[in-house]
């Protein structure tokens, strides 16, 4: 019997493309958008947001710093957050497994992108009982420390939450802790997938 239901965020609640972010960058540095993810690739930077180990105007500018660029912090905060796109699991889910499960986002994320999140898409986040996110945790999934955190608020044995996400790693490092987890490929199979474990939400 699951008693909660733990979603990742990017690309199973709400779809995202990085490539959106780096055109806007292109424009304001000497490098292509396909060049940039390669240059931040190796410095460890995103990472060390992502885990809150670097505020926000410090990774703006040594972001900057390793594109040649001067971009403004407010100009970058908008560029940065560009990259959400559609939404792709339906309020009335969240709003319907609420009712009868506990609700927790498990989320690599940092602290630029989630304030935005807050405020675009904060009527999906108000069906979560808790946020799980790795700058707050200061670990990135597949890490066992994050999902520990998941368990734990959601109050209940690993093998009574049912956990999906789009990365098979992160699944993976889900099932080493005991957790029944579900790559997320669509809305319609992840209906199925529920559906199969006797979840509801209607």
């Amino acid at each position: 019997m699951h008693k909660a239901i733990l979603f990742d965020l990017g690309r199973v609640l709400i779809d995202f493309d990085f490539r959106r972010a780096y055109r806007a960058l292109a424009g304001l540095c000497p490098y292509a958008a396909e060049e940039i993810p390669r240059r931040l690739a190796g410095t460890g930077l995103v990472e060390r947001f992502e885990t809150g180990l670097v505020e926000p105007r410090e990774f703006v500018d040594q972001l900057c710093q390793i594109l040649d660029s001067k971009v403004d912090y407010e100009q970058f905060r908008e560029i940065w957050s560009s990259i959400f796109t559609e939404i792709l699991i339906p309020e009335s889910m969240l709003e319907g497994l609420g009712r009868r499960y506990r609700l927790v986002l498990v989320s690599n994320t940092n602290a630029l992108h989630f304030e935005m999140i807050r405020e675009t898409y904060g009527h999906l986040l108000g069906h979560f009982d808790d946020l799980v996110l790795s700058h707050e945790i200061h670990a990135m999934k597949p890490r066992p420390e994050i999902f520990q955190a998941a368990v734990e608020r959601a109050g209940c044995r690993p093998e009574e939450c049912f956990y999906t996400d789009d990365i098979a790693a992160y699944i993976e490092g889900a099932r080493r802790m005991g957790i029944d987890a579900v790559r997320f490929e669509s809305r319609a199979q992840l209906e199925g997938e529920m559906r199969g474990r006797k979840i509801v939400w209607e």
